[in-house]
């Protein structure tokens, strides 16, 4: 579990410590992500949806490291290509190897970050990740509610609107029913980023895989959410951005650095598409 935080705000249950009023009896996106990651901060709820998830899909941990990895390309081509300085990382999830704010400043140092998240757990990890950190911030909030997240303290007082930001959205939208009209949503996220700014986009799809639907209904029936689209349904979601070269693809295809063991051909990696775009 979190290591270094003090007792203030935690209480000990049988499978470890959390934070005072997270409910560990109901599984959490976040929580079976890190599962599937390999990670150790999840609790039974979610290591059955997990499990589920991977009887279905054997190789799934092939598909969220993948999910990692492209992430990782995407801050480095931000960062390091496109100049970008501020980046929004919505729909963070847990900490793990390789967060955002330390692949940005690894290129550039004094990047700042957003980190977004409406988890009680992960909003706790963070934080205490984060203590003392200048030009990183935690802030709680939801995608599902654009402009109250553009409006909250923390990004008005990191995020300078007037120069071009990062926006990342890596596999969060697929989690946004077509009622809560994701679409629309990221429409009104990018209206309020200045020129030159770019969106980073990952999204579960539709691909013929065997297990592919059993996948889709465990996370459904588990999490209440999980929605696989067509692909242009996703290149949609971009639209009035110019797409980044090789555009939308399979996670494996999108600037693969050749460095990366990605077992790039394996079915389950059809599942997943990402894509980059640039607001004129």
């Amino acid at each position: 579990m979190v290591t270094g935080v003090g007792d203030g705000g935690w209480t000990t249950h049988a499978e470890g410590r959390v934070p005072q009023g997270v409910d560990i009896t109901r599984p959490s996106i976040a929580r079976v992500y890190d599962y599937l990651l390999g990670g150790k901060d999840n609790f039974t709820p979610d290591r059955e949806v997990g499990d589920r998830i991977k009887k279905a899909l054997p190789e799934i941990h092939l598909g969220v490291r993948a999910q990692r990895m492209v992430l990782g390309r995407a801050i480095r081509y931000l960062v390091g290509e496109a100049g970008i300085r501020q980046l929004v990382d919505i729909g963070s999830g847990l900490p793990t190897a390789g967060n955002v704010h330390e692949v940005a400043r690894s290129i550039a140092p004094e990047t700042r970050v957003i980190y977004v998240d409406n988890d009680p757990i992960v909003l706790a990890h963070a934080r205490a990740l984060l203590a003392g950190s200048s030009g990183v911030a935690v802030v709680d909030r939801d995608l599902r509610e654009p402009e109250r997240l553009l409006e909250a303290p923390e990004v008005r007082v990191e995020i300078d609107f007037d120069r071009p930001v990062g926006l990342l959205l890596c596999g969060i939208v697929h989690y946004v029913s077509d009622e809560e009209d994701p679409a629309g949503l990221i429409a009104r996220l990018i209206a309020a980023l200045p020129s030159g700014s770019h969106v980073f986009l990952h999204h579960l799809v539709e691909a013929g895989t065997p297990g592919e639907k059993a996948a889709e209904a465990a996370m459904r029936q588990g999490i209440g959410r999980g929605f696989f689209r067509t692909p242009d349904q996703v290149r949609g979601f971009l639209d009035g951005l110019e797409l980044v070269e090789p555009g939308l693809v399979r996670v494996p295809d999108w600037r693969p650095n050749g460095t990366e063991d990605s077992a790039e051909e394996h079915p389950v990696l059809r599942l997943a598409v990402a894509a980059v775009g640039r607001k004129p």
